[in-house]
């Protein structure tokens, strides 16, 4: 196996292929590291990247495999890690320069995928404090798509998405507190699976913004993400969302047949976005529609009583960026646009902050009346293709918001409800570009959209295709 197949192939192909010493883990970091050199200069995907550490880590794990250790899933296996999660050692900026030290000990999740054997190769580059669907910031430059580099490869978790998507790592953390990983998914071809709320445990935070975000992954195919899940999902002291644990691992849901599933078709923008749907994504959605009918799934329009769960979002994720920015250690140093959307955040009381969270059942229930006809919802995970970088350069907070809410509006309902939702890959446009579509099923359903999407993968398979800078 050559070097860009052994990058391309996978996490969970990766983790086979090192089991079976077909490679070694030093030949797989030492593919990863040669690609992040050769291509991050294009793409920014890293903010940092602990080449030598990687190196000692892959001998150290081909010791231990010669050992006759084989009880770690991802032994010798490199993953990147999203640069809002702490590393030990290392320090957690956000984007930015108001972060404080290095951290003490690893996040809960990078602790999981450690004692999995996975080798920690860097951290990705965030957008300031994770607001926004572009991941640019003055600190750390702009990252840039690997199918087109005038392009944003999305965000929060855009790092993760450009370097998972250009092979440079078989799987990236991520996290979605409003579309967080299902944007940069759609953006770089990728499928971007959100869990149910508290499924892979936050800590040391309890909970982010005020129960919005999730932790998760980016992956090139779907049993990389069910092999992540695996290895990270589960409750931890502290957690202040403890879902039910999954009925068998997720690997299995991934890989048994999904059966026939009533799916709802919807294109409504939920109220309180305003978004016009580019042609071509309106043309996936109905191509994909044709393809689950073809597997022998029951497709019909159908939209969500969305209500005013929009607005139950805003309050939470406005208050969360307030709160955030002020428990920085030096907040002063944070971009203007930042302490703006901070500003925003100051309007949002903790008296409506408890409104909000308090009304998120109704929503929820309201939402979720479809699910009484239906098992699957699918619908655009962007309204448009991946905006140009630095479109909104020098722009204030208001106007970014208001702008980049008609590039995003479907993804951050399903925050609020906390139910799973994933981007799954749709072909592409014309010009290349790669084009997405959202499935969102009943709370703790991972397993209905693992094999629904698993499915589609083998009908349609999108991970061959390799994007211009690769």
């Amino acid at each position: 196996m050559d070097a860009v197949e052994l990058t391309f192939s996978g996490l969970a192909r990766q983790a086979e292929l090192v089991s079976a010493r077909e490679v070694s883990s030093r030949e797989l970091v030492e593919a990863c590291l040669e690609r992040i050199e050769r291509l991050d200069p294009q793409l920014n995907a890293f903010r940092v990247v602990f080449a030598e550490r990687a190196l000692a880590e892959a001998d150290q794990a081909q010791g231990r495999l010669d050992a006759g250790d084989e009880q770690r899933p991802l032994l010798g296996v490199p993953v990147a890690i999203k640069d809002e999660v702490d590393v030990a050692g290392e320090t957690t900026p956000w984007g930015g320069c108001a972060h404080g030290p290095p951290a003490s000990q690893d996040a809960e999740v990078v602790r999981r995928l450690r004692s999995a054997g996975a080798i920690v190769i860097g951290k990705t580059n965030v957008p300031e404090l994770s607001i926004f669907p572009f991941t640019e910031t003055a600190r750390y430059g702009y990252t840039h798509n690997p199918w087109d580099t005038d392009r944003t490869p999305g965000g929060s978790s855009g790092g993760s998405g450009a370097a998972v998507a250009a092979g440079m790592v078989g799987a990236a953390l991520a996290s979605d507190g409003g579309g967080s990983i299902r944007i940069p998914a759609a953006c770089c071809g990728l499928f971007g699976l959100k869990p149910q709320r508290g499924r892979i445990s936050l800590m040391p935070r309890d909970q982010a913004w005020h129960g919005l975000s999730a932790n998760g992954c980016l992956t090139r195919r779907v049993a990389d993400t069910a092999l992540f899940l695996d290895v990270t999902a589960g409750v931890a002291a502290g957690d202040r969302d403890t879902p039910p644990p999954p009925e068998r691992p997720f690997r299995e849901l991934a890989a048994r047949a999904p059966g026939r599933l009533r799916i709802a078709v919807s294109s409504k923008v939920p109220p309180g976005f305003m978004a016009r749907l580019d042609d071509e994504v309106v043309s996936a959605l109905d191509q994909t529609a044709e393809l689950l009918r073809s597997l022998g799934h029951d497709v019909t329009p159908a939209d969500p009583d969305y209500g005013t769960a929009a607005t139950g979002f805003l309050a939470r994720y406005l208050r969360g960026i307030h709160d955030d920015a002020h428990a920085m250690a030096s907040p002063e140093r944070l971009e203007p646009r930042t302490r703006g959307m901070a500003r925003l955040g100051s309007v949002i009381t903790p008296g409506l902050l408890a409104r909000a969270r308090a009304a998120e059942d109704a929503h929820r229930e309201r939402i979720d009346r479809l699910f009484e006809r239906h098992d699957v919802l699918m619908l655009p995970t962007c309204a448009t293709l991946p905006p140009r970088v630095g479109r909104w350069h020098g722009q204030g907070a208001l106007r970014t918001f208001n702008g980049v809410a008609s590039f995003v509006p479907f993804t951050a309902v399903f925050n609020h409800t906390g139910q799973p939702a994933a981007a799954v890959p749709a072909g592409f446009t014309a010009a290349g570009l790669p084009l997405s579509v959202q499935l969102v099923a009943r709370p703790n359903q991972e397993g209905t959209l693992l094999s629904l999407a698993a499915q589609m993968e083998a009908e349609r398979p999108w991970a061959q295709r390799h994007p211009p800078v690769s």
